[in-house]
């Protein structure tokens, strides 16, 4: 029968400590003979003193063990701290990258706020498993080689410590079992505490304009008492054990010594054998040590759970086949999604990623406030919005629009143009290419995203707009900014475009400019923008649809709206209802349909076509 998944983990990470693995191990071999050899010294330097042996040869010796214990023990805890920094080191990339190789999965199956504690409080335990291991499989050998140390004074000696053994045993078994129970439920409410902090960080500000800071506090702390029945049970079961072994093991040595005063009383043993006996037996019972490093490894094990049930789950796997030259044309080949959610929190591709923000972008680095579960385009961002049997062809360079009521699965359609999620059934294709087929780096090349909340990657304002896949010129980001209409206030900054994102406050507009401007600057062929104009003001909107008609025009552009003005200056308008389209055309056609019309007000669109043929809209 194969390791399980924690173990595997575990094993892999201790082996990622390196040579320094190696030296602990060298440490504790060393750390080990000195002390089953001291007390066997010491006995012997009690003889020689009584009989007038050779003092100084025994105190010398003595005097070197202590030596050889002393310096073993502080090499070993700098070793063994390398060891674990490097075992920690490797497991975060590790977790960190198949955290992100997941995508927008990541979100949807565990909440942001319990990855994080898997990633840092967890790691950190499951890293210290290279010492723990160590000292677990050295921590027999003291009790073994006492035993055996007991047997060569006086077997006598032995058989007595042997009948007291199972008393022992039945401690450590019952300790292993209910410390693992113990530890896995506390991490396991750790990390739903960690989860809910996350969401009441997110919505910090509507938490403080509505005056709840109380009442979400107590939420937030709601599973404290949880917690500490976990750490009492964990503690309880460390002091039942702790109380049962200072009673079993005086017992076992005022046995133990009772047949060596018997034997010395017989001439079978000398002074020094006793003094030598009545450390052994300590040594031999001496499950101190080895329940502190079965209680880290323990505490190892249980985290490692925790990751691998992460680990687990299979990342976005990509294909090897590159893209022909073409225009960008999409197709949706009877595409069915079924409950999907959280389609918006990515940094794909092209994207300025959206963690769901409530509160908007104002704060300092215009990194917007991180929305609980169910904001849009976080945790859940699609909600249970689903499309069914989906045929459609999106022409090569051509402008669309994407409108329809909200759950529609508006903001899914552009999720699935770019494999921000995968469909249930059917697929889609970019310029006759299957997107499962393409290599990650030909399709985040190839498809740029633009969130309606980005969230700013990168140290400087130059970094966030080119943050991508391929590494932009100077006058690429600048072409790509005034485009966006964010390179006027970028400039007026204290140090343009190398100014720091996180030390400067910005609007959730001028954040989200930003965010454009990087999608502008990513996007090859295809350039999807889900619902980018709600954060922006009147002229700023027409300014970035006449870039889209214009600069932008060689590109395929799907723009998921809810304005009617901006599905009036597409080339083709998809309306989507019900999970399917219910309808394709110019804007101008679809007009015609009053359930189209309703679209937009349902949405708070509100608005009338006066007839023109510019298409534009005014109040009712």
């Amino acid at each position: 029968m194969g390791l399980r998944a924690p173990d595997r983990l575990l094993l892999s990470t201790a082996r990622h400590g390196g040579v320094w693995v190696g030296v602990t191990m060298l440490m504790a071999l060393l750390l080990t003979g000195a002390s089953l050899a001291l007390p066997a010294v010491m006995g012997r330097t009690v003889d020689a003193v009584l009989s007038d042996g050779d003092i100084t040869r025994w105190l010398s010796l003595s005097g070197l063990l202590i030596f050889v214990l002393v310096t073993c023990e502080a090499v070993d805890d700098l070793v063994g701290q390398v060891a674990e920094a490097r075992s920690t080191a490797w497991l975060r990339h590790t977790l960190l990258g198949h955290v992100l190789g997941l995508g927008t999965r990541a979100t949807r199956r565990f909440t942001p706020g319990d990855l994080v504690s898997r990633l840092v409080g967890n790691a950190a335990r499951t890293g210290n498993v290279a010492s723990g291991l160590v000292w677990v499989v050295m921590g027999l050998v003291p009790p073994l080689g006492a035993i055996v140390a007991l047997a060569l004074i006086d077997y006598w000696l032995c058989l007595t410590f042997l009948a007291g053994m199972p008393l022992v045993v039945l401690l450590v078994r019952a300790f292993l079992r209910d410390i693992s129970d113990a530890n896995e439920g506390y991490f396991r409410v750790q990390g739903r505490i960690a989860a809910r902090l996350t969401d009441a960080l997110g919505g910090i500000r509507t938490i403080t304009a509505a005056g709840t800071v109380d009442r979400e506090a107590r939420r937030v702390l709601a599973p404290l008492p949880e917690l500490r029945r976990h750490g009492l049970s964990m503690w309880n079961t460390v002091a039942r054990v702790s109380a049962s072994g200072a009673l079993v093991v005086p017992l076992l040595e005022v046995a133990v010594l009772a047949v060596a005063g018997l034997a010395l009383s017989q001439g079978r043993i000398t002074a020094g054998d006793v003094l030598a006996a009545s450390e052994y037996v300590v040594m031999a019972a001496g499950i101190g040590d080895v329940m502190s490093s079965l209680n880290q490894l323990a505490q190892a094990r249980a985290t490692a759970a925790r990751i691998a049930e992460v680990v687990a789950e299979p990342p976005v796997s990509y294909g090897n086949d590159h893209l022909p030259e073409g225009s960008g044309r999409l197709e949706f080949r009877h595409v069915t999604m079924r409950g999907a959610g959280g389609t918006g929190d990515t940094g794909s591709t092209g994207g300025t990623g959206s963690a769901g923000d409530q509160g908007g972008t104002g704060n300092a680095g215009g990194k917007g406030t991180t929305g609980s579960a169910g904001g849009k385009g976080g945790a859940g961002g699609t909600g249970g919005a689903v499309l069914s049997g989906l045929d459609l062809v999106v022409p090569g360079g051509a402008l669309v629009a994407v409108v329809g009521r909200s759950g529609s699965g508006k903001s899914l359609l552009a999720a699935l143009a770019g494999r921000l999620v995968d469909p249930d059934e059917g697929e889609v294709r970019l310029d006759g290419v299957p997107l499962r087929r393409l290599r990650r780096e030909e399709l985040r090349r190839a498809v740029g995203y633009g969130f309606e909340r980005p969230v700013l990657l990168g140290e400087t304002f130059a970094d966030a707009i080119g943050f991508g896949p391929r590494t932009a010129s100077a006058q690429e980001l600048t072409a790509g900014a005034r485009a966006a209409r964010a390179d006027a206030f970028i400039r007026h900054m204290p140090a343009g475009y190398g100014s720091r994102v996180a030390d400067t406050p910005i609007s959730g507009g001028e954040a989200q400019r930003v965010g454009l401007a990087r999608a502008f600057v990513q996007a090859g062929r295809v350039l999807i923008l889900d619902d980018v104009a709600a954060s922006l003001d009147t002229v700023t909107e027409h300014h970035i649809s006449q870039v889209l008609t214009g600069a932008l025009a060689d590109r395929t552009r799907i723009v998921v709206t809810h304005r009617a003005s901006t599905a009036a200056r597409a080339d083709l308008v998809v309306w989507l209802a019900d999970g399917s389209v219910r309808g394709r055309g110019t804007h101008r056609a679809l007009w015609a349909d009053p359930a189209y019309r309703a679209a937009f007000q349902a949405d708070g669109g509100g608005v009338r076509c006066d007839g023109g043929r510019s298409g534009s809209f005014a109040p009712r």
